[in-house]
């Protein structure tokens, strides 16, 4: 019993990645109120998962790669889709894909450089995060229920702009650090040998 438990954060992760599809048709389908709660129960599922992981110690190599992927998935997904019909900035989505892009390519090639990645959610990473669902969150409840808050939105467009470039941003910086760090130690590094 304690091994199947052990595999429900997982097993969460693996619905939330079905939820992309899933996503991309309701709003193919102008199915807006469905799209609203899958994403929310998606949203949900996320918070369940990290919850069930830290409180029961439920942390496996899968998982640790499996959630953040299902995240992503889902999240770019929802972007893609609803600047798609020109509901979200096309400007927007494509500086939160190449966010995305560029941490999995620094994180690659830190990985290459000192054969080594330990790399922890910086706090600025989290809000990015929070502030991009928020904004999905937003953008479907308007479609779903009707009301809308031009003002408000623009001014949650700017908040996820600017905290995406801000987290791009300290991932670089953390990174550039950590490869000087390891040159200034590593005999084949810049600063030492011959």
């Amino acid at each position: 019993m304690r091994a199947v438990f052990a595999q429900l954060p997982n097993a969460l992760s693996l619905a939330r990645l079905g939820c992309a599809p899933a996503m991309v048709w309701a709003i193919v389908a102008a199915e807006h109120a469905a799209a609203f709660w899958i994403f929310l129960a998606a949203g949900l599922s996320d918070a369940l998962d990290g919850f069930l992981a830290k409180r029961f110690n439920l942390y496996s190599l899968l998982g640790a790669y499996l959630d953040p992927i299902a995240d992503k998935t889902l999240l770019v997904t929802t972007y893609v889709m609803l600047a798609v019909y020109g509901w979200l900035p096309v400007w927007l989505v494509a500086l939160v894909v190449f966010r995305d892009l560029l941490i999995v390519g620094g994180a690659l090639l830190v990985r290459i450089v000192t054969h080594s990645l330990h790399m922890r959610p910086m706090m600025i990473s989290k809000v990015n995060t929070v502030a991009q669902i928020g904004l999905a969150i937003w953008v479907l409840a308007e479609l779903s229920f009707g009301f809308h808050e031009t003002v408000g939105l623009r001014i949650a467009v700017y908040g996820v702009a600017a905290t995406t470039v801000l987290s791009g941003g300290a991932y670089v910086v953390t990174w550039w650090r950590r490869v000087g760090a390891w040159e200034k130690t590593t005999p084949g590094g810049s600063n030492g040998g011959a």
